[in-house]
């Protein structure tokens, strides 16, 4: 049973339109633009620690599966606080809390620079006190998703036309994780792997700056948005005089579809996972490419992830006015998902490391190109609470970065790498298959 129904899903005030602004204003894209790059900038400081861990465990003594300990930590610091940041998204608005979460992951960064080299502390000490920074990052970087499209994308953009926005963030992250590898690697290689953190982290700041500056919680309190692109927004979003329900956020897990989509999004997951957390290890370690070589290399399934995150957007948008959002979704995902498991089976059987690279650039191209339907999805599903039901999806998603951290190298130690890649691609399949029961139309109804 659906949350909410359609007309419920007004998220705008009562306030009546003001004329401001040119007559075809398209602030609406210049957010979105905001948005992307805010992802760009969350990746490149989410990403970092996979490109320069492969130099901290030489330096500091660790083991992979140390470092994975570390890289969970990250995961679960994300998945525990996604429904959190998802209430702060309600309670602060998209504004307030982007800024203030961008200012979070600069100083969080940058601190992990300090941590000494071997010797200085005990082993244990230090992995305690990289997995701490990282968990804290992971919290920190929790509400970005829930407030970019429960928040910022549900108010700026008209009901039925959330993917492509969705995809176009999408776009932005995966550009950051595609850069990661080479700016990284070279920081490494000329700076060390401690000043590769302290000089990325003001990135942050400046992100902060320039949110704070532009953005707006709302499209009426933006003061080039137009009457006509005001209208536009609105469109098919009937005004609603009831307040947002201070614990109405809790009827979102009783929602047996967004249970739904979010245990898809938890096996989808596996696969990114695997991509944020040991691409670029796996490539210079198993398909024995050079440390910047395989900075290079590593760009490539990312910017074939954003090129799939746009498409799936946009795709998955116009099937919905087509088909419905319910097929409109559904083909995206399932189609996506098992194209995504074939290229991962087909890219840990290959010999040759170069058709690897372009098998694991399809696969993530694929799992990309489902990941705004699964947002467009728990949106229509949340309604009112979008913001708290993107929180939900964003757990399920992200549980399972603290399992693939630690399972993978083990996986890979006693059983090898390409029954560790097998595993994902099974997990691919099973997310494919959940669509099949998922039903994300809004009911005739709004519970009380």
């Amino acid at each position: 049973m659906g949350l909410v129904s359609e007309g419920s899903l007004a998220l705008a005030t009562d306030r009546p339109p003001t004329a401001a602004g040119p007559p075809s204003s398209r602030v609406r894209w210049k957010i979105v633009a905001l948005l992307a790059l805010a992802g760009f900038v969350g990746y490149l400081l989410r990403t970092n620690m996979s490109v320069a861990g492969e130099r901290m465990v030489r330096e500091l003594g660790l083991t992979q599966v140390q470092l994975g300990l570390v890289l969970a930590a990250f995961a679960w610091g994300y998945a525990l606080f996604q429904l959190p940041g998802g209430i702060l998204g309600e309670r602060l608005g998209g504004r307030k809390g982007l800024a203030l979460i961008l200012v979070l992951w600069g100083v969080l960064n940058a601190l992990v620079g300090l941590i000494p080299g071997a010797g200085a502390l005990p082993l244990g000490l230090t992995i305690a006190a990289l997995a701490a920074l990282r968990f804290l990052m992971g919290a920190a970087q929790a509400p970005l998703f829930p407030i970019m499209s429960g928040e910022s994308i549900a108010r700026w953009f008209p009901v039925g036309g959330w993917a492509l926005p969705n995809g176009l963030t999408n776009t932005g992250l995966t550009l950051g994780a595609a850069a990661t590898g080479p700016v990284i690697a070279w920081l490494v290689a000329t700076e060390g792997w401690r000043r590769s953190f302290v000089l990325t982290g003001p990135v942050a700041f400046l992100m902060a700056g320039l949110w704070w500056w532009y953005a707006r919680d709302r499209p009426d309190e933006h003061p080039g948005v137009s009457t006509a692109e005001l209208a536009l927004i609105d469109a098919g979003r009937p005004k609603s005089n009831a307040p947002r329900s201070r614990t109405g956020w809790a009827a979102v897990f009783r929602d047996r579809n967004l249970m739904l989509v979010t245990a898809s999004y938890f096996f989808a997951n596996y696969v990114f996972y695997f991509f944020f957390n040991w691409l670029y290890i796996y490539l210079v370690d198993v398909r024995k490419f050079e440390l910047l070589a395989g900075g290079a290399f590593y760009t490539a399934p990312w910017i074939a992830g954003a090129a799939g995150a746009t498409l799936g957007g946009a795709v998955c948008d116009r099937l919905s006015r087509r088909y419905g959002r319910q097929w409109g979704c559904r083909a995206v995902s399932i189609t996506g998902l098992v194209l995504c498991g074939g290229f991962l089976i087909a890219a840990a059987t290959a010999a040759s490391p170069y058709v690897a690279v372009v098998l694991l650039s399809l696969c993530l191209a694929c799992q990309q190109f489902t990941d705004s339907a699964a947002w467009a999805a728990t949106m229509l599903v949340g309604g009112r609470h979008a913001s708290s039901a993107c929180g939900v999806l964003n757990t399920g998603g992200n549980v399972v970065g603290g399992i693939v951290a630690l399972l993978v190298p083990v996986t890979a130690r006693a059983l090898g790498w390409p029954v560790a890649l097998g595993t994902a691609s099974l997990c691919a399949v099973l997310g494919a298959m959940l669509w099949l029961w998922i039903r994300v139309e809004p009911q005739a109804t709004e519970p009380a």
